[in-house]
């Protein structure tokens, strides 16, 4: 398989889950060895998809450069990984990328819409030779050899609607659409008034956030999945590894995950040249052999 951008431009418009104010963002293709790049029309300052551009994980992932951040990111970037798209110009007018449902299936659905063009130039992985991990306490992130890509997510919360929840995914863009995509975020009704006091969730309500009180789900028409908790914190860790700039041939561990950790493991990862390897469908045969498990077309 070779790199890949979309076919022609698109756009959409909502509101920031955080600032709770309307944005519009446009997709638009890029030539191979472009990445995905950024950009801010409102203040004319693009910012690659590079680790070290992250400025900000409080409940999202955030980027930045100079007065431009464009905020929570994850979702739309998640939709891109599955899709295996590699090149990529993303314009908004505003600070955050809309929520939309608080899932990503309308950016699977925007993506659609664009279709899919590739390349005669080889795509690459990075492909993961040794253990990597970051704790904090109990909570931790992890990266291991594998000869697929895996995401293995644990959590564990007190609330009677949660509870313990694991869910083990083979990557695949179908298995995606089909296990992960659908999957919301989710939010405490006790803690939005404090983060609305830090300005965040302005924009969360029922439509685009699955909201729990002190017993149960607020949301009348009920879940989607029953892990739809862990698949939405896997949907993230596909966001946030995204983040790496090409795909990941290797397994994703976690317990009780977060943005701030995911970022602290890509930057982990990056400083430990013996930890990966760049490997190309051109030369390598595990690339060949991911390229058709996971089957992006």
């Amino acid at each position: 398989m070779k790199q890949r951008s979309i076919k022609q431009k698109v756009e959409l418009t909502g509101i920031g889950l955080h600032k709770g104010v309307p944005v519009t963002i446009i997709l638009e293709p890029l030539e191979p060895d472009s990445g995905i790049v950024f950009y801010r029309s409102d203040l004319g300052i693009s910012i690659p998809l590079t680790p070290e551009y992250i400025i900000d994980t409080t409940m999202a992932t955030v980027i930045g450069k100079g007065d431009a951040r464009i905020s929570t990111i994850e979702h739309l970037m998640s939709a891109v990984y599955a899709y295996g798209i590699d090149n990529l110009k993303i314009t908004l007018d505003n600070e955050e990328v809309p929520i939309m449902d608080g899932s990503s299936i309308a950016y699977c659905m925007l993506l659609d819409e664009a279709g899919i063009k590739e390349f005669d130039t080889p795509r690459k992985l990075v492909e993961i030779k040794k253990p990597i991990e970051v704790r904090d306490g109990d909570k931790f992130v992890r990266l291991e050899p594998s000869a697929k890509t895996i995401f293995d997510f644990e959590i564990d919360f007190k609330h009677p609607a949660i509870r313990k929840q694991t869910y083990k995914f083979t990557f695949s863009k179908k298995a995606y659409v089909e296990e992960i995509a659908k999957a919301r975020t989710f939010g405490f009704l006790q803690e939005v008034n404090h983060l609305r006091s830090l300005g965040l969730a302005k924009g969360g309500n029922l439509n685009n956030c699955i909201v729990l009180d002190e017993v149960g789900i607020m949301n009348k028409e009920g879940l989607r999945y029953n892990e739809e908790f862990v698949r939405h914190k896997i949907l993230d860790a596909i966001g946030d590894m995204a983040i790496l700039g090409i795909p990941l041939l290797g397994s994703y561990i976690s317990f009780a995950g977060s943005h701030k950790l995911n970022s602290m493991l890509t930057q982990k990862l990056l400083s430990q040249a013996d930890a990966y390897e760049i490997i190309t469908t051109q030369e390598n045969q595990k690339a060949i052999e991911f390229e058709k498990a996971v089957a992006i077309s």
